[in-house]
């Protein structure tokens, strides 16, 4: 069992799957001292800047609960939109440089660690650096196109909690968001994975093209034998950064109907006949489902988290250095040296602004401030060139309406078992 102390109790990883935070009663039984941070305290009342900068004094900035790991930015795939802008040339660190920056995660007192690229596969110790970080007790996982995937090389995953193949839809779906057709490839890997007994679910990205087949998608992705969907929303980096993300960003309308379709996949299943498929959004997609009624308090309760770039997240580039999250510009501060009392990171300017609590409004005073964070900084850098609030949001789209009281701001409960990848 992994643990890490928090103000207000502390983490506790109890499997692969499950991470939950208890309060300082239930910390001191399992054995947990928290120390200086929980002579801090979270005081009622005491302003959010103030608390932070208590905590930072004692321990650093914040100490991420999943990094992800750029591990190469080698691909010959050659996607429209990859973020990370890899080539087939692109660079690959030595096993042993990332070794260090997998211990430097592992000591920064983080859970679980993505590997990324690039694509991963064309790594051929990638088995090996999944086996290091479980001995170091972290919960690896990895995301695939599935070029590369093999038989053999299948059953060199088996040490990674789960592997997610990157899977947009069938044929013309999955070309529309990646320029070219890999769908057949993804497959392949999924019915190898399954073969190898090796856990694995699909990374969907909504888009404009590939939201309205959805339900088609996942079914395909199920009957594969896929145990999670994870949906993530299309952001303006690396590649993406074109012209032609206003045409590939999800309409006004699709946004609006995204949250009870979800739902929908989540309460009746996927397919016909229907089986369950755990559902997971990113946290770009929170402030896309704000236009209807959410009860801030029950998505706090189940670790529904919005922009937390530079807190409960953070990524490391092929480089070595820290960003804010895997789509964010990089700091200055290095994996080895980022993170703990006296760190790098404390006080580095990009991972400052970036976790930075939104003060604009209307995300100031929206009920789901502490969930939401103001929503996705890089689109709304890509869009205003600003730190601002997410132009995406329906609920700041109503208020720069001047719909202030509308609907959309006020909240109520939603429905249940939606979780969030950060």
């Amino acid at each position: 069992m992994r643990t890490r102390a928090e103000v207000f109790g502390a983490w506790v990883r109890v499997d692969d799957a499950t991470l939950i935070a208890v309060n300082q009663r239930a910390a001191r039984r399992l054995g947990i001292e928290g120390g200086a941070l929980w002579e801090v305290g979270e005081e009622a009342g005491r302003p959010a800047a103030e608390q932070d900068a208590l905590v930072e004094a004692v321990r650093g900035i914040p100490a991420p609960l999943e990094v992800h790991l750029a591990v190469t930015a080698r691909c010959g795939a050659g996607c429209s939109g990859c973020y990370l802008d890899a080539t087939p040339d692109g660079a690959v660190p030595a096993f042993e440089v990332l070794a260090e920056r997998l211990r430097a995660i592992a000591e920064a007192g983080a859970f679980t660690v993505a590997f990324g690229g690039g694509e991963p596969l064309s790594r051929s110790d990638l088995g090996a650096l999944g086996r290091l970080a479980r001995e170091l007790g972290l919960t690896p996982v990895v995301t695939t196109s599935g070029i590369g995937m093999s038989r053999a090389r299948a059953e060199e995953l088996r040490a990674f909690a789960q592997v997610n193949v990157s899977y947009d839809g069938e044929r013309e779906a999955y070309a529309a968001v990646r320029g070219f057709d890999g769908a057949a490839v993804a497959e392949r890997a999924m019915k190898m994975l399954r073969e190898a007994g090796v856990a694995f679910g699909v990374n969907v990205v909504l888009t404009r093209q590939s939201v309205d087949v959805l339900e088609r998608t996942l079914a395909r992705a199920a009957a594969l034998g896929a145990v999670e969907a994870q949906l993530l929303r299309y952001k303006p980096a690396g590649r993406a950064q074109h012209a032609g993300y206003l045409e590939a960003r999800l309409t006004e309308a699709q946004v609006a109907g995204l949250g009870p379709r979800i739902e929908r996949l989540v309460v009746e299943g996927v397919g016909a006949p229907a089986v369950s498929m755990g559902i997971r959004i990113d946290c770009a997609l929170v402030p896309l489902l704000s236009g209807g009624a959410l009860d801030p308090e029950r998505l706090a309760r189940f670790g529904v988290l919005g922009c937390e770039a530079g807190r409960h997240l953070a990524a490391v580039g092929v480089g070595g250095a820290v960003a804010p999250c895997s789509f964010a510009p990089s700091s200055q501060a290095v994996a080895e040296e980022a993170w703990g009392r006296g760190g790098a990171g404390v006080g580095e300017a990009t991972l400052a602004s970036w976790r930075r609590r939104m003060a604009a409004e209307p995300c100031a005073s929206c009920a789901l401030q502490e969930v939401c964070r103001g929503g996705c900084r890089v689109v709304a850098m890509h869009l205003t060139g600003a730190l601002g609030p997410d132009p995406e949001c329906p609920r700041v789209q109503a208020f720069q309406r001047g719909e202030r009281g509308s609907a959309a701001q006020r909240s109520a409960p939603v429905g249940r078992r939606l979780e969030v990848l950060r």
